[in-house]
């Protein structure tokens, strides 16, 4: 039975969170190699005493140079994970049935065929790095957090302004008052892989003997749009900030990565002045889903692995994600997508139960093999019919933003997760597994799981989280619907002027909402200046435009007056533990 959604609107929508979880508390005691105290949970893999790394064991497994040794888990800080999570998308978007009508389609081409009922799109005042400054500084404000609590920033994006200069640097503006420029991390790109390829730096770097007990930010950003024809209702825009630290509520879990590499010019962006990309529809399906496969495979054998060394023997199946989210082209190839995961766990099932249950009246697909049912439509017919309730269950509740803004690229994933935590309760949502497939043409694709934490009362970490986003209908609701017309307007002077040098947007600030970071000017040697539009509580506009330099930043944190001090070395002859104090955050 599907889990009720709860209620949008009300509980606590519009309150700000306070006294947000923090990194290691003051005075927590730390190992040598930085963990904090206590065992972390989870199975990891060891290294047999004695064995010669590259070797096999007498247990028939193979040990590898550099293999963890048996209590390596004791050196890592427990529960690393999504501390924080912010969404911004515009303030504008057209209406996919009237789009419909603008282009002379059929009717339910855009709004059935691809699943999509809004898109948001971004004016000449927004770029890739308005996007990120108002989506970070929102995510900072909410969570009362100071600047230099922030030890990692990393951005994933494919929305390329600069080959040279990165949004990250962009970024570091906000971070000037705090004085803080000791931040690791920079930008990281391929398509719409790169917010996830940037979130597992963060998380490796937490678990490495690099971390000095600070916060990661991880930024996920894009405006994807098309050229006129069938790819434009594909598009949309947005950034999620994801802060990243230890006791999270929505935790990574170790050793379950399943991830899958391949070269293909399925979708690419060879022509360095266009923002228009090259795009091989049917390829990009065939390698969409065969990247699932792969990945579901590995990940499969992953979780079979650590279970046998727990002493549980069985399958694993969906049955086992409390929830599932994918990166979303579109919601059709979501929906696809659960059925395609079904029918991996009924090849791989020895003895599927096809008189009743889910795979009942599936007989006839019982010999076929994955690699030819891309595009068989029986396959997927039947299929998508046995998951419907499957998806109904554990996936149709995230696709509230996609269907609603779009494709927003490297944040579109984790969009899906903002939806998901908007929609149901702390209790809901406690003690279960999300799977989440991430996907960037080109391509380069990874599934793994996230675990909620079990702790649902009252101002617990997932409380806070859940709350910071249940305003998230409400936003998406009070966007200012554009006509197709004017939608069509705005793309063609995006395509005429986001080169330029010596350029004022000519777009309205008035239509963006409060609190968000616009494009003032691009000077004569392209570089670009940014203002904040105020807060209702800052008084008028006009006060607020002087924003001429981009090193000026008027919208910050407040700084503490101490700084997080960073954690000392420690020889292992010392063999001592370090307490740290993190600083008044």
């Amino acid at each position: 039975m599907a889990l009720p959604l709860r209620p949008l609107a009300g509980r606590r929508a519009a309150q700000l969170l306070k006294g947000a979880a923090r990194p290691p508390e003051a005075g927590a005691v730390l190992s040598a190699c930085g963990a904090t105290s206590g065992a972390t949970s989870g199975a990891t893999s060891g290294t047999t005493p004695g064995a010669t790394p590259g070797a096999i064991t007498s247990d028939g497994s193979a040990t590898m140079p550099g293999s963890l040794p048996v209590n390596a888990e004791s050196c890592w800080p427990k529960d690393v994970g999504i501390v924080a999570l912010e969404i911004y998308f515009p303030s504008q978007y057209v209406d996919q049935t009237e789009l419909e009508k603008y282009d002379g389609v059929d009717a339910g081409k855009y709004t059935i065929g691809l699943g999509q009922a809004r898109m948001g799109f971004c004016s000449d005042r927004e770029d890739i790095n308005s996007l990120c400054l108002t989506v970070v500084q929102k995510l900072m404000e909410r969570n009362n957090l100071s600047y230099d609590c922030i030890g990692r920033l990393e951005v994933g994006t494919e929305t390329i302004i600069d080959k040279s200069k990165s949004v990250k640097t962009v970024l570091m503006q906000l971070f000037e008052e705090s004085g803080n420029t000791d931040v690791e991390g920079i930008d990281t790109t391929n398509a719409c892989y790169g917010g996830t390829a940037a979130l597992f730096n963060a998380i490796n770097w937490i678990e490495s003997s690099s971390w000095d007990g600070r916060y990661a930010l991880v930024v996920a950003g894009d405006i994807a749009v098309y050229a006129s024809g069938n790819a434009r209702p594909t598009g949309g825009a947005g950034a999620v900030a994801m802060l990243i630290g230890p006791n999270a509520p929505l935790i990574f879990e170790r050793g379950l990565r399943g991830t899958h590499m391949q070269h293909a010019y399925d979708f690419y962006k060879p022509d360095m002045v266009s923002e228009y990309p090259v795009v091989d529809g049917k390829l990009s399906i065939q390698c969409y889903l065969s990247a699932l496969d792969r990945c579901y495979t590995v990940y499969r054998n992953k979780i079979h692995a650590q279970w046998q060394k727990e002493g549980t023997d069985r399958r694993f199946t969906l049955n086992d994600f409390g929830f599932m989210i994918f990166h979303s082209p579109y919601c059709k190839l979501v929906q696809k997508s659960v059925a395609r995961l079904l029918l991996n766990d009924f090849l791989s099932d020895q003895n599927p139960e096809t008189a009743n249950g889910v795979f009942s009246g599936l007989e006839a697909f019982r010999d076929i093999k994955l690699e030819d049912t891309y595009f068989d439509r029986d396959v997927e017919k039947a299929f998508m019919k046995a998951s419907a309730e499957l998806f109904n269950q554990k996936t149709k509740a995230s696709l509230l933003v996609s269907n609603q803004n779009g494709n927003m690229y490297t944040p579109s994933v984790y969009g899906c997760l903002a939806s998901l935590l908007a929609q149901y309760s702390p209790e809901q949502l406690a003690g279960q597994r999300i799977s989440v497939f991430s996907y960037g043409s080109g391509f380069a694709a990874t599934l793994y799981s996230i675990r909620v934490t079990q702790d649902a009362t009252p101002g617990s970490a997932l409380d806070k989280i859940t709350t910071s986003l249940s305003d998230l209908k409400t936003r998406l609701d009070s966007r200012k619907c554009i006509a197709p017309d004017v939608f069509a307007e705005n793309m063609k002077l995006r395509q005429e002027t986001h080169h330029l040098a010596n350029y004022i947007p000519q777009c309205s600030v008035e239509d963006l909402f409060e609190g968000t970071w616009y494009l003032v000017r691009v000077d004569e040697k392209h570089r670009r200046t940014y203002a904040r539009r105020p807060l209702m509580s800052d008084g008028p506009l006009e006060a607020r435009v002087g924003v001429v330099h981009p090193g000026i930043v008027h919208e910050h944190i407040p700084s503490p007056a101490k700084k997080v001090p960073r954690i000392p070395a420690t020889t292992e002859s010392e063999g001592v533990t370090v307490a740290i104090s993190n600083g008044e955050h």
